[in-house]
């Protein structure tokens, strides 16, 4: 478990930091003073001025934030500031900067998926067997060997996608695409309910190992990059439908535990087998947090984001007293969201 924690710290570390200097960039791009760029959060156990901007490390290693003038001063008064603080700044550089965290994650994932393709197989979305002789997949007509092109117009380039639908299937019929000895053809398929599981399925193993060379490896990197996206969105929407329950969600607890099970799965393989799964584990995560970040909530880079955009069409700002109300709110919920996920994370591992 000591090890999974380092690791988990590792990750979480990497990805928080490049979140984090996206902001930074873009900000010191657009002229944009930054007061300070720290990693963790609480008591600094580092310090280190360099120019105008304060660098720190804080003593838990979760969370950081770079901090511009003017960002936080939220009272309404009349501040005076020059033009290179945060309010005095272009609305689109503001908006440039705000997005920036969430695109240095995307654009994390999508290196780190480049390494991984080059040095992992990948998995093709290759029928490699049937449940059961009468299982939806033999009824559409599917065989071992067929290759899954699309799925109700959707492109499939990876046997995990196939899995991902089949998971939040509501029972419709499926256009089929499939690729059988260099032809093309099609078929639909009806999924059947398991009402020992509560779900649909379609009653086909997928999966068919391969390696990537030369200049492919990079689609295939973004194919890897985007079925984390979708799938991110995807559970977003089965958790608001309230298809998805507050123990399908996990925080840094629950994350520690998949890490742990992760690292158990694949040690026995060797190093190289841990590194690059747990780089593919840093490509899911990166794509969460950038994906997270963007939603319209209050406090979220998305959340600030709306108050750019809100200027933009008004031509003028939200006043930053009641934009900053409701980042408060937004906070105050999202850490309360926080530790109701922690609990059910701890509770999770005491069962």
């Amino acid at each position: 478990m000591l090890v999974s924690v380092i690791l988990f710290f590792i990750i979480f570390g990497v990805l928080v930091t490049t979140h984090e200097l996206g902001h930074f960039l873009i900000a010191k791009a657009n002229g944009i003073r930054v007061l300070e760029f720290f990693i963790g959060m609480g008591p600094i156990l580092f310090k280190k001025q360099k120019g105008e901007t304060l660098y720190s490390i804080r003593l838990l290693p979760i969370g950081g934030a770079c901090r511009f003038e003017g960002e936080d001063d939220i009272d309404g008064e009349d501040h005076s500031y020059d033009e290179r603080s945060f309010p005095n700044a272009n609305v689109w550089a503001r908006i440039a900067v705000l997005f920036g965290g969430p695109f240095f994650n995307f654009i994390t994932a999508m290196i780190l998926a480049i390494i991984v393709v080059a040095n992992a197989p990948w998995d093709f979305p290759v029928v490699s067997g049937l449940t059961e002789e009468n299982s939806a997949a033999a009824e559409a007509g599917l065989q071992e060997g067929d290759l899954i092109v699309s799925v109700d117009g959707e492109k499939i380039y990876l046997a995990s996608e196939v899995s991902v639908i089949s998971q939040f299937s509501q029972g419709g019929v499926m256009k089929i695409d499939f690729e059988r000895d260099g032809e093309l053809m099609h078929t639909e398929l009806t999924p059947h309910y398991d009402e020992e599981q509560g779900r649909y399925f379609m009653g086909v193993y997928i999966g068919k190992y391969e390696r990537i060379t030369g200049l492919k490896i990079i689609p295939y990197a973004f194919h890897d990059v985007l079925f984390y996206f979708k799938s991110t969105y995807r559970s977003l929407a089965l958790l608001i439908q309230g298809r998805l329950s507050m123990r399908d969600v996990s925080g840094p607890v629950g994350m520690v535990k998949i890490v742990d099970d992760t690292y158990e799965a694949v040690s026995p393989y060797g190093i190289s087998s841990v590194v690059l799964t747990m780089l593919e584990l840093m490509i899911l995560l990166s794509v969460n947090l950038g994906v997270m970040n963007l939603l319209p909530f209050p406090a979220l880079d998305g959340g600030r984001l709306v108050f750019q955009f809100i200027e933009v069409v008004r031509g003028k700002p939200v006043p930053r007293e009641k934009e900053g109300m409701v980042h408060l709110v937004g906070m105050v919920v999202l850490m309360a969201f926080m530790l109701v996920v922690v609990i059910s994370d701890i509770s999770k591992f005491m069962n």
